[in-house]
């Protein structure tokens, strides 16, 4: 998909609307942050120019921004087909054996990305009970991890997604459950 174009789940009914509803949400989000980090950081600078030092908060709204973009772009990388492939090998397969590859690869990824999900939901629920605050702005610090399990579900059910339309689709592979593979993979299939 170009960035021009708006992204429309395949899916059928409530689950299309949400996916696509979560997709733009993801985008705000990632935009929004990326936008964020670059002003906080460019006013830090000026801040260190003009007043010889740096805005206190600076590196934690940072920190924040970076957590938020990593964690929100996985559910958004994977739904776009946009993760890092090593497909030497699997470009080399014929169709039906990359269509179970992929089916297994995105089973498996689904299965790592719900128990890192679950790992997470500890971490945050441990971060809470420490009663952990950011020194500068002074907020819990568990605010800033919620997306973490969050992110991890997302991408988790994006490749189930994923491992579904290949098992639906009759001769197409898909990245994702609207990306299929193919060296021009920029075009979603309805």
């Amino acid at each position: 998909m170009t960035s021009r174009q708006h992204y429309t789940s395949s899916l059928p009914g409530p689950l299309g609307w949400l996916d696509t509803t979560l997709s733009k949400v993801e985008a705000l989000v990632l935009s929004a942050s990326v936008l964020l980090m670059a002003l906080n950081t460019c006013s830090n600078v000026v801040a260190r120019f003009v007043f010889g030092e740096g805005l206190f908060v600076s590196g934690e709204i940072n920190r924040i921004l970076i957590i938020l973009i990593t964690f929100a772009g996985i559910g958004y990388a994977a739904r776009h087909g946009r993760h890092i492939r090593m497909s030497a090998f699997y470009d080399l397969l014929p169709t039906t054996s990359r269509k179970v590859a992929m089916i297994l690869i995105a089973v498996m990824t689904a299965a790592i990305m719900f128990f890192l999900s679950y790992l997470s939901v500890h971490y945050v629920v441990t971060t809470f009970e420490r009663g952990r605050i950011l020194p500068a702005l002074n907020i819990p610090i568990w605010w800033i991890y919620i997306w973490v399990p969050v992110g991890f579900a997302i991408t988790g059910i994006q490749y189930l997604l994923t491992a579904s339309r290949n098992m639906q689709s009759k001769q197409d592979v898909f990245l994702s459950s609207c990306v299929t593979d193919s060296y021009d993979n920029d075009t979603p299939q309805p």
